[in-house]
């Protein structure tokens, strides 16, 4: 019985594969967690933008929010969840099977 080939577009995720929604995931795999600032000013994103895709982020699962009083002021750190790595890590290996490595 012979295998059957692996279809490249397996793992894409259409959600993570938005431009800044990539990204944020690229920097919260290498960070582990990140203030919404610093993802801000790392990915030279407005508020806006950045607010608009870590709330279709989360809203899937893949991020999780952490809110905290920092300085007095109050704070949101991002991170990851497990399936968001997983969807993540996919993506990134159905984009290598896509393009060939």
């Amino acid at each position: 019985m012979t295998a059957r080939p692996t279809d490249p577009m397996d793992g894409f995720d259409n959600l993570v594969h938005s431009p800044n929604r990539l990204r944020v995931c690229a920097l919260l795999d290498t960070t582990g967690e990140a203030e919404f600032a610093v993802i801000q000013e790392q990915l030279g994103l407005s508020a806006s933008v950045l607010s608009k895709h870590a709330g279709a982020l989360i809203e899937a699962g893949y991020v999780e929010q952490r809110k905290a009083v920092r300085d007095t002021r109050q704070r949101i750190w991002l991170r990851l969840t497990p399936q968001g790595r997983k969807a993540y890590h996919g993506h990134l290996a159905a984009l290598r099977a896509i393009v060939g490595q």
